[in-house]
C-alpha cells in the first residue's frame, strides 16, 4: 500500500504521476457522466466562482477535456452590450441555461452582480439589494424546475494569488490572463472578502449550496472538485462497447487527382505526399 511519502511530494504537494493517474480516472468517469445525462435527459448547470486566478479555468478545461461539445458546454460570458443591460439582470444568463442532455459549466455566472459590480460600484445598491433577495428565488426555481444545479467557490490564499500573478505577467503566453480589472483587483483584496461573505450570507441556501474548494494547489483542487462533482448525480456506465468496423468500401477504379493540384500547407515538419 502506498505511503503519503509516496504519493506526496516533501511540500505535501500530490505527485506528478499519481496526479496524473487520477485525472484520467476521474476524466473516464466524467465519460460516463455523459452518457447518463444523454441518456436520462438531465440538466446540469455547474457555477464556477472564486479570485482571479484560483484555478477555475484550470478545473473547467480538465472536465470538459474528454467530453463531446454537444453534451458538455461551457459558458464564459464577457461585458454585457447596451441592449444587455436594458434586460431583467439574470436574462442573459437564463438564455444560455441546459437543455435536456446537456450540462453547462459557467465560467464566472450571475454571480457577478455581488462580486465585480459590487466591489467596483457598477451596479447601484438598489440593483445589489434586488440581486441578493431574488438570486435564491431564481436558483429554487431552477432546481424546482428538474434543473441540477452545483455551485463551486474557489478559495486561494493572498499569498498564492500574488504568486500566480507574477507568473502571468513573467510568462507572454499567460499574460492575456491578466486583465485590467484583475490588477485593479488586487488593491480591492479585503472588499472582495466582505463581498464574497454577504454574497454567502444571503445566496448559500439548502436547494444550491456552495461548494468551497481549497484551491492554494492547482493538483489537488481539480481532482477534489472532480470528484466532489462525479458525487452529485447518482449516474450509471452506460458506455457502449467497442464498436465492430465495417470493411471499407472496395476500390472499383477511383482516381485520384493529382497531388500537385492541391493547395498544400507548407511541410515544415515531414513531408507532403508527392504523385508517383
Amino acid at each position: 500500500m502506498a505511503t503519503d511519502s509516496d504519493l506526496y511530494t516533501d511540500d505535501g504537494v500530490l505527485k506528478k504521476k499519481h496526479y496524473k493517474r487520477e485525472l484520467h480516472r476521474l476524466q473516464e468517469e466524467l465519460v460516463k457522466l455523459q452518457y447518463w445525462i444523454k441518456e436520462n435527459d438531465l440538466r446540469v448547470c455547474v457555477v464556477f466562482e472564486g479570485r482571479d486566478a484560483a484555478g477555475k479555468g484550470g478545473v473547467i478545461k480538465r472536465i470538459v477535456r474528454r467530453l463531446s461539445p454537444r453534451v458538455a458546454r461551457v459558458v464564459a460570458l464577457g461585458k454585457p452590450t447596451d441592449r444587455e443591460q436594458g434586460q431583467w439582470y439574470f436574462q442573459r444568463y437564463v438564455e444560455q441555461l441546459p437543455t435536456e442532455g446537456e450540462m453547462v459549466l459557467f465560467d464566472r455566472s450571475w454571480y457577478n452582480r455581488a462580486g465585480v459590480e459590487r466591489v467596483m460600484d457598477f451596479c447601484t445598491d438598489e440593483e445589489y439589494e434586488v440581486f441578493l433577495r431574488t438570486c435564491p428565488e431564481f436558483e429554487r426555481m431552477l432546481v424546482q424546475s428538474g434543473t441540477i444545479l452545483v455551485k463551486y467557490w474557489f478559495s486561494i490564499s493572498d499569498d498564492e494569488q500574488e504568486r500566480r500573478f507574477q507568473k502571468r505577467t513573467d510568462d507572454p503566453k499567460r499574460r492575456w490572463k491578466l486583465s485590467p480589472m484583475d490588477l485593479e483587483a488586487r488593491s480591492q483584496w479585503v472588499e472582495y472578502s466582505k463581498a464574497k461573505d454577504e454574497m454567502f450570507e444571503h445566496t448559500d441556501i439548502e436547494e444550491a449550496p456552495w461548494n468551497v474548494v481549497n484551491a492554494d494547489v492547482k493538483r489537488h483542487a481539480r481532482l477534489n472538485c472532480i470528484s466532489h462533482l462525479l458525487d452529485q448525480i447518482d449516474y450509471e456506465d452506460l458506455t457502449p462497447v467497442p464498436i465492430e468496423l465495417p470493411p471499407r468500401q472496395d476500390d472499383t477504379g477511383y482516381e485520384r487527382p493529382p497531388i500537385d493540384s492541391q493547395n498544400w500547407v507548407p511541410a515544415r515538419f515531414g513531408e507532403n505526399p508527392v504523385d508517383e
